[in-house]
């Protein structure tokens, strides 16, 4: 591959004291192994995007229009997307979906891998909502995910995951992730995606 794929990895909760850069951090020295890969992190409370929408035809106030400056191109750069998430009541956090709704044409036809934290369910039911959410936008979703039941026991001082098992979960979604940028991207560029 004589050009790198983007992939945006998005941290998706804005907490205080969350768990999020930790999972994040994990899964981007994952990725960043990969040398046909390159990285860019996008952590939604470092880059706060508005909350309220205009009305349809009206433009964003200033303000609006520049915090969506700096979000807007590097999702519209990415060839494919992990998004790293906890769950919030059997879903995924409202931050997220607001970085989400900011977005349309930026998300179809690429693929989107999903690293999921939490209790005893791991976050798997976020997960699961974000399949439906990113189905509406064209997006592929990879089946296979990276899920941590009760996180914050999983990794060590350092940030590291202490199973294993963790790494070859990863190694497969990256793997599916990877297979599914190159082939969008091989295919947009012969016939562009039309929704």
């Amino acid at each position: 591959m004589s050009t790198p794929l983007r992939i945006a990895i998005i941290t998706g909760s804005t907490r205080d004291g969350r768990f999020g850069p930790t999972v994040a951090d994990w899964i981007r020295r994952q990725a960043a192994e990969r040398a046909e890969l390159e990285l860019d992190l996008i952590d939604l409370v470092e880059t706060p995007l508005p909350t309220t929408f205009p009305a349809f035809g009206q433009s964003l106030p200033e303000a609006d229009a520049e915090l969506l400056a700096a979000v807007k191109p590097r999702i519209a750069a990415a060839d494919a997307f992990i998004v790293v998430t906890p769950e919030y009541n059997h879903s995924f956090p409202a931050p997220l979906k607001n970085a989400i709704d900011w977005h349309n044409a930026e998300w179809h036809a690429k693929p989107v891998g999903f690293v999921s934290y939490g209790g005893i369910s791991g976050g798997l039911r976020a997960v699961e909502q974000l399949r439906l959410v990113f189905a509406e936008l064209h997006a592929v979703g990879i089946r296979d995910t990276v899920s941590f039941a009760s996180a914050w026991e999983k990794f060590d001082a350092e940030g590291e995951a202490v199973d294993p098992a963790a790494a070859t979960a990863a190694k497969s979604m990256l793997d599916q992730l990877t297979w599914w940028a190159l082939a969008l991207k091989e295919a947009k560029a012969i016939r562009p995606y039309g929704s």
